[in-house]
């Protein structure tokens, strides 16, 4: 008989996400994104982080400043707009993204546009501001879809050894 313990295919995307916002050096909010075609098969992979060439120890992790350009806003590439940038030109129409934080309204718009029509999160920590009101307009109005993950699971257990 098989195994009837496995994981779906949602916690296994959204898996590969939370590992790759383990590459985040953001010392406050780690980020990662996995897109996957309609057959599951993953696409791309990304986390939040300067742009390459862009040294994280010559660029500001600070999240207060005298200037905004003393912050990392400004400067950070989000986990999901990595994610389509690291694709290589593959086609995202139809893919789905999954993401452990809801996408802002930059990252919205890229997803939008790149023909992404399913967006998966675990959470939706800002909801009701601004931006993530705008995130939902625009994603709505697109006809993209939004979930949070349902799972009875706490977590997947990772072992090198």
């Amino acid at each position: 008989m098989k195994r009837t313990d496995y994981i779906t295919w949602d916690e296994y995307f959204m898996g590969i996400s939370l590992l790759a916002a383990m590459r985040s050096k953001d010392p406050n909010t780690q980020v990662g994104a996995c897109i996957v075609s309609e057959d599951n098969i993953i696409i791309s992979t990304g986390y939040n982080g300067f742009p390459k060439g862009c040294s994280d120890d010559e660029f500001p992790w600070d999240r207060e400043g005298k200037n905004v350009n003393c912050t990392k806003y400004p400067f950070v590439v989000h986990a999901e707009l990595n994610a389509i940038l690291n694709s290589g030109g593959r086609s995202l129409k139809g893919a789905r993204i999954y993401v452990a934080l809801f996408p802002c309204n930059e990252c919205a718009k890229a997803i939008i546009q790149a023909g992404i029509k399913e967006v998966v999160y675990l959470s939706d920590k800002y909801c009701g501001t601004d931006s993530n009101v705008a995130s939902k307009k625009m994603l709505d109005t697109a006809g993209v879809v939004y979930r949070k993950l349902e799972t009875s699971r706490d977590s997947i257990l990772l072992k090198f050894n």
